[in-house]
C-alpha cells in the first residue's frame, strides 16, 4: 500500500512556489469576476441601465492587471527595484496633486483620485507598490555597507511617515495602515531590534488613535464599530446590514445571484462589502473557501521570500505578502463587525481600477522572486554581485560574491 502511494504521488506533477501563486491569485481574480457581476447587477442597472455595465468595466481592469502581471512575473525584480526612486517621487508628486482644488476627483467625503479623461487613478494604491519596492530596493543596499537602524531603515520610515500624511489628508486611513503595515514588515525583516519595534508600534497606535478620535467622521466609525447596533441608522448601518447579509447565507447559501442586501440595502455591495455578498450567496463554505485561498497566497508568497536568492527578494517578497495579507484581514474583519470600517478593498475580489492593476502587478514581482528561487547558484551570485556593486558603487569583480548573496542569518543589531 505504502509503495502504491509512492507510485502515485510520484506522478501527480508538484507545483512550483511561482506556479502556486499564479493559480491561487487566478481563483481569486476568477471568483472576484463573478462576485463583482452579482453583487453590482441592481446598481448598474440604476445607474447605466445594463446590469452587466459594472462587471465589463471590471473585466478590463482584471485584463490591464493581468497583463501587467504577466510582465512583472518576467521582468527580472532586481531590474524593477533599480527604477523605484523614480517612482516614489512621482507617486509622492502625484499625493501632492490629488489634493490641489480642481485636480482631485472627490467622492465620498474623500479626494483621492486624479482623472485622466475617462480614467481615474488612485496615487495611493500606486504608493503601496513604491513603498515596497523603494523601501526594500534602499535597505538591500544600504545593509551591503552597515547594519546601522538610522543608515538603512529610518530614511525609509520617514518617507512612509511624509506619505501616511499625505493620504492621510485625503483622507483614507485604510491605505495609511496598509503603507505602515508594509514598513513595518521591511524593518522586521531587516533586522529591527524587538525592542525598538515595540517602541515603533506603541508610536503607530497612539498616532492612529489621535487620529481616529479627532476627526468626527472617524470617531463615528469607531463608536460604529464597537456596538453598530447602538447605531445602526448611522454610522453603524453598514455593519448592521452586513452581518445580517452573512446570517442569512447559512451553510450553503441561498445561491448566485440571489442576494437580497444588493437590492440598495447594502452600500457598496460589489466594493468593500463583497465579501458579505459571498457569504449570503456562496454561504460560509464559499466565505471560507476566500479565506482559504487568501492565506494560501500568504503562506506561499512567503515561502518564495524566504527562499528568495538575495536579501532584495527577501524583503520585497515580504513586503508584498504583508501589503496584500493586510488588506484581506482588514477588510474581512470590517466585514464581519471585528474592525473598523475603513474602505479598503478585498484584493483580487472587490471591484476596483487602480487598486486591481497595482495589486496584480505586485502579484506578478512576487511570482518573479519565486521563480528565481530556483536559479542556478552562478547566476545568482553574478546577479547578486552586479547588483551589490551598482549600489556601492565600486566594480563587481571586486565585490565578494559570498557576501552580495549572504542572507542575514539573524537579526542585525544597530551600531
Amino acid at each position: 500500500m505504502a509503495e502504491r502511494r509512492t507510485a502515485l504521488s510520484a506522478r501527480i506533477p508538484r507545483l512550483s512556489t511561482s506556479r502556486w501563486i499564479t493559480l491561487l491569485v487566478v481563483m481569486l481574480c476568477v471568483i472576484g469576476l463573478m462576485m463583482v457581476a452579482s453583487a453590482s447587477s441592481i446598481i448598474s442597472i440604476s445607474y447605466y441601465g445594463s446590469p452587466w455595465s459594472i462587471a465589463k468595466k471590471e473585466l478590463i481592469w482584471v485584463a490591464f492587471g493581468g497583463g501587467a502581471m504577466f510582465v512583472m512575473a518576467r521582468w527580472d525584480y532586481h531590474k524593477v527595484a533599480r527604477l523605484s526612486p523614480v517612482l516614489v517621487v512621482g507617486t509622492m508628486a502625484l499625493l501632492l496633486f490629488v489634493l490641489l482644488p480642481g485636480i482631485g476627483t472627490t467622492s465620498g467625503g474623500s479626494t483621492r483620485w486624479i482623472g485622466f479623461g475617462p480614467v481615474m487613478i488612485q496615487p495611493s494604491e500606486l504608493m503601496k507598490l513604491a513603498l515596497a519596492l523603494f523601501g526594500a530596493h534602499f535597505i538591500a543596499g544600504r545593509m551591503e555597507k552597515s547594519t546601522s537602524m538610522r543608515y538603512t531603515i529610518l530614511p525609509v520610515a520617514i518617507l512612509a511617515g511624509v506619505a501616511c500624511g499625505l493620504v492621510m489628508w485625503q483622507p483614507d486611513l485604510g491605505t495609511a495602515l496598509v503603507l505602515v503595515v508594509i514598513t513595518i514588515t521591511l524593518a522586521f525583516s531587516a533586522g529591527l531590534p524587538m525592542k525598538l519595534m515595540g517602541r515603533w508600534l506603541l508610536l503607530i497606535v497612539g498616532v492612529v488613535t489621535l487620529a481616529a478620535v479627532v476627526e468626527p467622521y472617524r470617531r463615528d466609525r469607531l463608536l460604529s464599530f464597537i456596538n453598530p447596533g447602538a447605531k445602526s441608522s448611522e454610522g453603524g448601518y453598514q455593519v448592521v446590514q452586513s452581518l445580517i447579509g452573512l446570517g442569512s447565507g447559512g451553510p450553503g447559501g441561498l445561491g448566485l445571484g440571489h442576494s437580497r442586501e444588493k437590492w440598495g440595502l447594502l452600500p457598496n455591495a460589489h466594493t468593500d462589502f463583497i465579501f458579505s455578498v459571498i457569504g449570503e450567496e456562496l454561504g460560509i463554505i464559499g466565505a471560507f473557501v476566500i479565506i482559504v485561498l487568501v492565506a494560501a497566497l500568504a503562506i506561499k508568497g512567503w515561502k518564495a521570500a524566504e527562499q528568495a536568492p538575495d536579501r532584495l527578494g527577501l524583503l520585497l517578497g515580504a513586503a508584498i505578502v504583508a501589503w496584500i495579507s493586510a488588506e484581506a484581514v482588514i477588510n474581512i474583519g470590517a466585514v464581519l463587525g471585528l474592525l473598523p470600517v475603513t474602505g479598503i478593498p478585498l484584493p483580487f475580489v472587490s471591484y476596483g481600477g487602480t487598486s486591481m492593476v497595482i495589486t496584480m502587478a505586485a502579484a506578478g514581482i512576487l511570482i518573479n522572486i519565486a521563480r528565481q528561487e530556483g536559479a542556478p547558484k552562478a547566476i545568482r551570485t553574478t546577479r547578486a554581485r552586479k547588483t551589490a556593486a551598482s549600489t556601492a558603487g565600486r566594480p563587481a569583480e571586486r565585490t565578494s560574491a559570498s557576501n552580495a548573496t549572504r542572507r542575514p542569518a539573524g537579526p542585525a543589531r544597530s551600531r
